[in-house]
Order: structure tokens, then C-alpha cells, then sequence
């Protein structure tokens, strides 16, 4: 039983960890058009 649920613990740390890192590439891809817009604007 224990290893069963450490094993489901490691699972959604590993899936919330992927998930945390593409939400942060994605905020990062936003950021950088952003500023490209800005810079082609003035």
C-alpha cells in the first residue's frame, strides 16, 4: 500500500513539475512578443 501510493505521489509531482515548466516557457514566449511588438511600434 505504501509504495503504491508513493508511487502515485512521485507520478503527480513529476506531471505538476512539466506543467509548471512549460507554463513559465509559455509566460516567457508571451513576454519576448510583447517586447518585439513594443520595439517594431516606437
Amino acid at each position: 500500500m505504501t509504495r503504491i501510493t508513493m508511487l502515485f505521489i512521485s507520478l503527480f509531482t513529476l506531471a505538476a513539475c512539466e506543467t509548471t515548466e512549460g507554463l513559465g516557457r509559455d509566460v516567457e514566449n508571451l513576454g519576448s512578443n510583447i517586447e518585439q511588438e513594443a520595439d517594431e511600434a516606437s
